[in-house]
């Protein structure tokens, strides 16, 4: 497997806020992708610095790490292997484009798996 990019992603119901204030900081918005639940904006600054705005309807913001990679069910059978288990009902989505899955590690923090598809 490997990882292709790795960078922080910020998950809210406000994220039109988040979007302005990463825009105010430097960042511009690079990318746009839609799911079921969820519209995610990626963005970059000029020192090649990536944030996930994600809008999706959460009781409170959630901060997880994007991790992109070549191989998803790979991904997901070591980190299922160290405890993570997925989130959201279990549900990978799946858009056509890509598959993802945010995964919660024993201790608490996740990280939000994604493959692009060819």
């Amino acid at each position: 497997m490997k990882i292709t990019s790795f960078n922080p992603m910020i998950i809210s119901k406000y994220a039109d806020s988040l979007v302005s204030l990463f825009e105010e900081l430097g960042f511009e918005k690079r990318h746009n992708k839609t799911g079921d639940s969820f519209s995610g904006n990626r963005m970059k600054d000029a020192n090649g610095f990536h944030v996930d705005v994600v809008d999706a309807e959460v009781p409170q913001d959630l901060v997880s790490i994007r991790m992109n990679v070549s191989s998803f069910d790979e991904a997901y059978e070591m980190l299922t292997a160290r405890g993570f288990k997925i989130v959201q009902g279990g549900k990978v989505e799946n858009t056509g484009s890509s598959r993802s899955a945010m995964m919660v590690s024993p201790s608490g923090f996740s990280i939000t798996v994604a493959e692009h598809l060819k």
